[in-house]
């Protein structure tokens, strides 16, 4: 990938046709990795495309990754959510450099709002790290009980809800604005 051409973009309107092969992507991996998915549907990755709040990557003109954001509990909390890469086009940064520009993109339409995540992934640990994200307990998300039903589809989620949604099998991981404004 070195001398391809990788555009990772603002998605818009223009890439709905893309919308079917980000869902089968995301399943697939989701498949691959044993885990569940916030199912989402075509109308909702499209509305993310047509509001500005996704990013999609193309490497050599081809469709490579996807992320888009969504904002929880009053705008207080955004999620930065669906990061997936093409299988061919892992292990090479890609993942990383869609990931800052959603970063980049959540921190500009909500600059004071806390950014978290929930993952099972080390890659995807490691890249939130870099971002300045932590690792903190489930309490210290947003209570919106939209954001949890999404949880419904993966298959630890009677952990979950056993747990009363303290803890689960993925990560959960914050990056507070106005604790990075203390470390500066």
């Amino acid at each position: 990938m070195n001398e391809a051409k990788v555009e990772v973009l603002i998605a818009n309107e223009s890439h709905i046709e893309y919308v079917q092969t980000i869902l089968q992507t995301i399943e697939d991996a989701a498949k691959v990795r044993g885990t569940g998915i916030a199912k989402r549907t075509p109308e909702y990755l499209e509305q993310k495309m047509r509001e500005g709040k996704s990013i999609i990557a193309f490497v050599d003109g081809e469709f490579a990754g996807f992320c888009y954001i969504e904002s929880w509990g009053n705008k207080q909390y955004v999620a930065n959510s669906g990061l997936i890469v093409v299988d061919k086009f892992r292990g090479h940064g890609l993942a990383r450099r869609i990931k800052e520009k959603s970063f980049d993109l959540s921190r500009e339409q909500f600059p004071d709002a806390k950014l978290f995540g929930l993952t099972s992934g080390a890659a995807v640990m490691k890249i939130n790290t870099a971002l300045g994200y932590v690792p903190v307990t489930f309490a210290d998300l947003t209570d919106d009980e939209a954001f949890w039903r999404g949880c419904q589809g993966c298959v630890n989620y009677d952990v979950l809800q056993r747990t009363k949604r303290r803890y689960c099998i993925c990560t959960a991981m914050l990056y507070d604005p106005a604790k990075q404004k203390n470390r500066k």
